[in-house]
């Protein structure tokens, strides 16, 4: 049956006559098409637990399980019998490897950060925050929750609300863009600090005949004697001796 000189029409005729006794029978002869595949079942095991890090006994079992469904099932009037009960086998187990793959990795028992459960990251919690914050107000959120997650059409909400059409969507047109704002807001990166302004230049003084003098800066207290301050003292000088001399 292995051999490249045995014709297709041996095969399928060996083939035809197994499947018939198990689908017949079953028991003993199940066994013998099972042990009579067992070769194509190795190959097709091997192929497919070749990069395959979990336990290959189960990929196995589904392959064996694959090839038994489709004996049971399997149009014996067409060729390549055995063939297209190898295919069933690859596919049974191909579609074992691809569930175990997309199922999420298992963590180690102990103490570690998994991820949240539903309905984390769920928009309606977005809306929630942001009616928390003074975003949007209770209605704005539920028509935004209403006409754009829940796909309710528009004129159907306004006249649930009693609201008019044109005011309905002029109300969530102005949420949606606050809302917008508030995200972008939220995830922006930090902005440089703006440059402080130069403190304002001294003005100078001009007298009557429009000479500039001394320049004289911003809330400076004046010194003159109507300004409440009080001047520094100074020591008398003494006096000029006089040039006649004392009497005697």
């Amino acid at each position: 049956m292995l051999e490249r000189r045995c014709r297709q029409s041996t095969r399928d005729a060996v083939w035809a006559h197994l499947v018939l006794r198990s689908r017949t029978e079953g028991a003993t002869w199940t066994v013998a098409a099972v042990g009579m595949a067992l070769p194509a079942l190795t190959s097709v095991t091997a192929r497919l637990t070749d990069r395959f890090a979990a336990d290959p006994a189960d990929v196995a079992g589904e392959v064996l399980r694959g090839f038994l469904a489709a004996v049971t099932t399997i149009d014996l009037r067409r060729p390549k019998i055995m063939l297209r009960l190898r295919w069933a086998a690859f596919r049974a187990g191909h579609a074992a490897v691809a569930e175990a793959l997309a199922a999420p990795t298992p963590l180690p028992s102990g103490f570690f950060s998994r991820a949240p459960h539903p309905p984390w990251g769920h928009p309606d919690l977005v809306l929630a925050r942001a009616v928390d914050e003074g975003v949007l107000t209770r209605i704005e959120a539920a028509v935004i929750g209403a006409t754009r997650l829940e796909e309710l059409p528009m004129a159907d909400w306004a006249a649930r609300s009693r609201m008019k059409l044109w005011a309905a969507y002029k109300m969530r047109q102005r949420a949606e863009a606050r809302l917008r704002a508030y995200l972008c807001e939220d995830t922006a990166e930090p902005t440089a600090p703006r440059r402080q302004p130069r403190p304002p230049r001294p003005r100078s003084v001009t007298d009557s005949r429009g000479r500039s003098g001394r320049k004289v800066r911003r809330g400076m207290s004046k010194t003159g004697s109507d300004s409440g301050v009080q001047e520094r003292e100074t020591t008398p000088s003494s006096p000029r001796r006089s040039e006649v001399p004392p009497c005697a």
